[in-house]
């Protein structure tokens, strides 16, 4: 189920970005990038409609994907 992000508080919006940049296995290609500039990075892709927040009802967990990777996404 997608999240919209605008309805998350602030600081919690935030510390979900984080957590997400943060995850071992994110990668952002050659370029060595600040924890400030990726966060800004995926609030900006959130803002565009290119990425959402998701709830997993089945694993109990909130992420951060693509809109063309979900797949509860009806077009």
């Amino acid at each position: 189920m997608i999240i919209p992000w605008q309805e998350i508080d602030s600081d919690t919006l935030n510390n979900l970005i984080e957590a997400f940049v943060l995850r071992e296995g994110t990668d952002y290609g050659d370029q060595e990038r600040s924890l400030t500039q990726k966060v800004d990075d995926v609030r900006r892709q959130l803002t565009r409609g290119e990425a959402v927040v998701v709830w997993s009802e089945l694993h109990e967990t909130v992420n951060i994907m693509p809109r063309s990777q979900f797949r509860g996404e009806h077009r």
